[in-house]
């Protein structure tokens, strides 16, 4: 005990002084935490925002479909689009592909109304499996690096968005649609 007491001495003589940072040091690297965590605070409630809102003006946005086209929205103005995100994995989806393609039929000939199908997280070879299985002949491609379903804030598949003819989201349908005519009775209200 004797010999850990002399230590202990010996390490605050008073010639021993601690040097301190000086004040503007502290108070700067203070200030740069603050602002740090109010970045990352600022990136978490902006990453967990919900979707956008009806009436929203919708970003123009360009999906590269499986046939290697780029569709950029900003050239459908005046059209009605319907963004539907799935994926070959979601049994809803799977539920829900007949009743899309058959709406998408009804209006492809007149060009007032574009389906567009936003593959998300998934494999081109399951995608497009899936897209021959259930003979899907609207525009489909993968959502790359979730930039699509990012702008949109999915929650999960299938969703589907539709954007009027002025680019503001119109409606909003979480899950699969029943029928063709359940789509069909939400775009014809757009059309006018």
């Amino acid at each position: 005990m004797k010999g850990q007491g002399h230590m202990i001495e010996k390490s605050i003589k008073p010639g021993n002084k601690q040097r301190r940072l000086p004040a503007w040091v502290t108070g700067a690297a203070f200030l740069s935490l603050i602002i740090f965590l109010a970045i990352i605070g600022w990136g978490l409630s902006r990453s967990q925002e919900g979707p956008i809102s009806i009436g929203d003006h919708v970003s123009p946005f360009v999906l590269t479909t499986y046939d290697g086209e780029s569709i950029n929205t900003a050239d459908l103005q005046g059209r009605v689009i319907v963004v539907n995100f799935w994926a070959s994995w979601c049994s809803p989806c799977e539920d829900e592909a007949a009743a899309m393609e058959n709406a998408w039929r009804s209006y492809q000939d007149s060009g007032d109304v574009i389906f567009l199908g936003v593959d998300y997280v998934d494999t081109e070879t399951e995608a497009l499996k899936f897209l021959i299985k259930h003979d899907i002949t609207y525009p489909n491609g993968p959502d790359l690096r979730s930039e699509i379903s990012g702008l949109f804030r999915i929650r999960g598949v299938p969703e589907t968005y539709v954007i009027d003819r002025q680019g503001k989201l119109a409606s909003v349908k979480k899950g699969p649609f029943s029928s063709a005519e359940e789509i069909k009775n939400v775009i014809d209200g757009f059309l006018n």
